[in-house]
């Protein structure tokens, strides 16, 4: 096999710098020679998010509009960090408290995967919390507007299947965290 190589940055700006969103426009050289003036790259933060287990054996969720697609979804509670700045687990855990109102004492570190690498900087740090329980209300800002919702594990992959939760850093963190906690197995693994 044959390693890739990378493409080579001839030139590099912001197309569009603002607090909340930033576009950055790359020259590339591509490895055949080709150069392309025009490849645009959104510079997003790092994503902390939170697998929560109750000790009843529920998920804890969150219900929210999600204005990029113009809908409502049920999702996993998470929220936007800068590495440079805060560590992933003291993000889960500050987002998952402000967004519910829960705590877990342990966070267990599942992995880090990235969002959308083809266009996009960020990676979604993903988090198993354990003996979640709440402590509180919810402290949300004044874009937010959240609806907790608890759902039996037992019923998560039914849900998956028929497109109830199609949000996909939580899919992929309820089959790592499942598979964790070896509630989901899969083909030649236990099946």
């Amino acid at each position: 096999m044959t390693a890739k190589k990378k493409w080579k940055i001839l030139q590099s700006q912001f197309a569009f710098h603002h607090r909340w969103y930033k576009v950055r426009q790359d020259i590339v050289e591509l490895p055949n020679g080709n150069v392309i003036d025009d490849y645009f790259v959104s510079v997003r933060p790092d994503i902390a998010l939170v697998l929560p287990i109750t000790r009843n054996h529920e998920i804890v969720f969150v219900r929210q509009y999600r204005h990029g697609v113009g809908e409502v979804l049920i999702e996993l509670p998470a929220g936007a960090f800068d590495p440079a700045h805060e560590d992933a687990e003291t993000a889960a855990r500050r987002e998952f408290e402000e967004e519910t109102g829960y705590r877990a004492e342990r966070l267990l570190a599942l992995g880090a995967l990235y969002d959308n690498p083809v266009k996009e900087t960020n990676k979604i740090h993903l988090f198993l919390a354990q003996d979640a329980h709440l402590v509180g209300e919810q402290q949300l800002d004044v874009t937010e507007d959240i609806e907790v919702v608890l759902i039996p594990i037992s019923e998560v992959a039914e849900r998956i299947l028929q497109g109830e939760l199609q949000v996909a850093g939580s899919v992929a963190a309820l089959f790592l965290g499942l598979k964790h906690l070896g509630i989901l197995t899969f083909n030649g693994q236990g099946d």
